[in-house]
């Protein structure tokens, strides 16, 4: 089980600052989508510039042209690329076949998806590395989160590994962790907190006491 640290409000400074508190205990950093939204891919270059020994995630959200966008995230240095379960499977197939090219993965996030059984079962058929559920930010607000989600996508993906995000802190991951996700992905979980580094580093034993006991 792996640990991903989610970046969202920072700027190429902050981000770095932030990844040398906590780079002992993750496995992969995500440059999230605001930060790509306000630096560009910029930020991810210099995340893995600055922290070769981690995987970085760009976290597009690629709707369409997704062969393009892929091949651009991965010139500037990403590890990983995010793909939207919702956009056509066409698209899915491209960014599969340009990460493959390139030596990357793709994640797909489940994010909005309705009919989420049929369509994990639908995306895991094409390939990708990762299938992400997610309870984005407008939602968590009132409350929800993917625990449910995840134990469905559980039950149907046979060959990409999952992942889980949206609120996940310290007080949910044991619950999470139960569910025996591949990757968690974390944010205002350790960014948010005040020492992030203690936070990092309880949440990475309890993943590995987790991941010990299966």
């Amino acid at each position: 089980m792996e640990l991903q640290l989610a970046l969202d409000l920072v700027d190429i400074p902050q981000a770095k600052q932030l990844v040398q508190e906590v780079e002992a205990y993750i496995d992969i950093v995500e440059i999230g989508t605001p930060v790509v939204i306000n630096e560009g891919l910029h930020a991810v270059k210099a995340i893995k510039d600055a922290f070769p020994g981690l995987r970085v995630l760009a976290d597009l959200k690629i709707m369409d042209a997704a062969g393009y966008e892929v091949m651009k995230a991965s010139e500037a240095g990403a590890d990983i690329v995010t793909v939207l379960g919702a956009s056509e499977d066409m698209s899915i197939r491209g960014a599969v076949e340009e990460a493959k090219k390139q030596g990357k993965q793709i994640l797909v996030d489940m994010i909005a998806v309705k009919n989420l059984e049929q369509r994990a079962q639908e995306i895991d058929a094409l390939g990708v590395d990762y299938i992400c559920v997610h309870t984005g930010y407008d939602l968590q607000a009132v409350g929800k989160n993917s625990l449910d989600d995840l134990r469905t996508i559980k039950r149907v993906v046979k060959q990409a590994k999952t992942a889980i995000a949206g609120g996940i802190k310290l007080s949910t991951l044991p619950e999470v962790i139960k569910a025996n996700p591949d990757l968690v992905i974390v944010g205002g979980g350790i960014t948010g907190q005040a020492d992030k580094q203690a936070a990092a580093a309880e949440m990475r034993s309890l993943i590995a006491q987790g991941s010990a006991g299966r």
